[in-house]
């Protein structure tokens, strides 16, 4: 499949839409959700999204995709907003089928006055589904973007995933360069699937190698669906994220599931997949980190029986819930 890139707002050379004139805040948050399958509902034949259509086992039909639209967009109505009343800055997303999603999405009534864009590229995933990266341009301006192939072919098979999204921006005066990932599954199992997300830490790390050689001192973001825990070693060995923030990449999010809290639930047993990871540059002075949060608001969890305090998924097997996602999502807060 070919790569495309679409920047909301821009012309068919893909030139950037004319610029916001930005804004100071006092608090920016950068936040990541794996929105669960977020599908059009037209069938894709290059990819294996059938059971996302009307006629597919899960009866997706126009009026599911709508609600599933305003659910996430009530989700991303409040993200953030506990510390800035406008809500994200930046927003990394997985599970996004392509561009139309998008639109459709940032135009629900509940975001539309924010006027957010995005950075999307097509990838090779086989199912059809890649990630994206919105931002209020109030906030964050795009200097540019590519994506990073990840690359599995040696692997054998019927392979391919998600590539890594490679933005730099500017947050007012700042450069901040930003990763936004979604590494393979654990659906074969824990020990099979290591290597490739092996694969996609060292994608994310070849580039942030390059770029702390140039600038010690960069602004980096990496966020994503890891599909692995900050203690497992594809987060500190290979991507070189840990608790200690004397190294170059500081992941708070340990703690969290140390304490029993998590983004995702399987097997009834909490995960923390979703994390926002920081390098160095964003812990010292001008803009830099503080704080870290899980944003599990009630309206997004199951309110009763076995499984109450659970996301609040959009299906159970086929049966659609009306629900947001399996995933909670998380913030950071940037502040200068």
């Amino acid at each position: 499949m070919c790569l495309s890139c679409i920047v909301a707002g821009c012309d068919a050379q893909h030139k950037e839409p004319p610029p916001v004139r930005q804004k100071a805040a006092s608090v920016y948050p950068v936040a990541f959700y794996n929105v669960e399958n977020l599908f059009d509902t037209e069938d894709d034949p290059e990819t294996d999204d059938d059971e996302f259509t009307p006629n597919g086992p899960m009866r997706y039909t126009n009026e599911i995709y709508r609600k599933k639209l305003h659910n996430i967009a009530t989700v991303l109505q409040v993200l953030g907003d506990k510390k800035n009343k406008e809500g994200i800055a930046l927003l990394g997303m997985a599970e996004v089928e392509n561009d139309r999603v998008l639109n459709d999405l940032l135009s629900q009534p509940e975001i539309k006055d924010r006027g957010y864009r995005y950075v999307w590229y097509d990838s090779n995933d086989p199912r059809g589904i890649d990630v994206a990266l919105v931002y209020n341009p109030a906030y964050f301006t795009v200097i540019s973007s590519k994506p990073l192939h990840v690359g599995l072919e040696h692997m054998g098979g019927k392979e391919g995933t998600r590539d890594v999204l490679y933005v730099i921006g500017r947050i007012g005066n700042d450069t901040v360069h930003v990763f936004v990932n979604h590494w393979p599954s654990r659906r074969e199992g824990l020990a099979e699937t290591m290597e490739k997300r092996a694969v996609a830490a060292e994608t994310n790390r070849r580039q942030i190698d390059h770029i702390l050689s140039v600038q010690p001192n960069a602004r980096i973001i990496v966020m994503g669906d890891m599909n692995d825990n900050p203690m497992n070693e594809s987060i500190t060995q290979v991507l070189g994220a840990t608790e200690d923030k004397n190294g170059k990449l500081y992941d708070p999010w340990g703690a969290f599931l140390r304490s029993g809290k998590g983004t995702e639930i399987f097997q009834h047993h909490w995960n923390l997949f979703d994390q926002v990871i920081v390098s160095a540059g964003l812990l010292h002075n001008g803009l830099h980190y503080e704080g870290a949060d899980i944003e599990d608001r009630d309206f997004m969890k199951l309110q009763y029986g076995k499984l109450q305090g659970y996301p609040k998924r959009s299906f159970r097997g086929t049966y659609w819930s009306n629900g947001y996602s399996d995933h909670f999502p998380v913030v950071i807060y940037l502040v200068k």
